[in-house]
């Protein structure tokens, strides 16, 4: 059964849209349409129609919100990574005030700081190259999605169109064929009429004896 749209309440888009059950709304619209006897056509309500597929279009950004979730994760790992690093570092610095004596063993923790620093900022360059890429995969797959959803609408909508337009021409071709055939007896009623008129016209002209 077709669900109410949310835009026929006038209510807010919720944050979280189920795209497939707006599909599912919107092929309902479709299959409640009137169907045309003999040439398997539907007419639909254009409004709706449209209006259902404009919501699915407006509400397919969600995809980008969850692609911000991810981002706000990669962040997160990153802040996480930071702090790690920055406990390496202060634990590093921590260590070197305690063997302060000992040059060589200062010079070693220098240098593991140094490569911590270092292997912490390669982990979190990489983390943000893999979620960079994600979302950049996601957001081409809802581009994707949503020119075939469009393809699709317009493509069935032609069809329905053609449709309606091939049986409206077998209709008033019937029409006309029906008119047709009521003018020859209108022409065939009134051709006998006026040979019966000239008939009696003629014998009134006879004289009488």
């Amino acid at each position: 059964m077709l669900q109410p749209n949310p835009h026929d309440q006038d209510l807010p888009v919720s944050p979280v849209v189920d795209i497939l059950q707006e599909l599912n709304r919107l092929e309902d619209i479709i299959l409640s349409g009137m169907q045309i006897p003999f040439i398997n056509r539907t007419l639909i309500d254009e409004d709706k129609f449209l209006e259902q597929l404009d919501f699915i279009r407006v509400s397919l950004p969600s995809v980008f919100r969850e692609a911000a979730e991810i981002l706000q994760e990669k962040e997160e790992i990153i802040l996480s990574a930071e702090e790690y690093a920055q406990q390496v570092i202060e634990a590093a610095q921590v260590k070197r005030s305690q063997i302060l004596a000992d040059n060589d063993i200062i010079r070693q923790v220098e240098r593991e700081t140094v490569q911590l620093r270092r292997e912490a900022q390669q982990d979190c360059d990489a983390i943000m190259r893999d979620t960079l890429a994600e979302i950049e995969r996601k957001r081409r797959d809802c581009d994707l999605e949503m020119e075939e959803t469009r393809q699709n609408a317009i493509a069935h909508a032609r069809e329905i169109e053609n449709g309606a337009d091939e049986y409206a021409d077998r209709v008033l071709e019937n029409i006309e064929g029906d008119l047709q055939k009521m003018l020859r007896i209108v022409t065939n009623g009134r051709l006998q009429l006026g040979g019966e008129t000239r008939k009696q016209r003629g014998s009134s002209d006879i004289p009488k004896e």
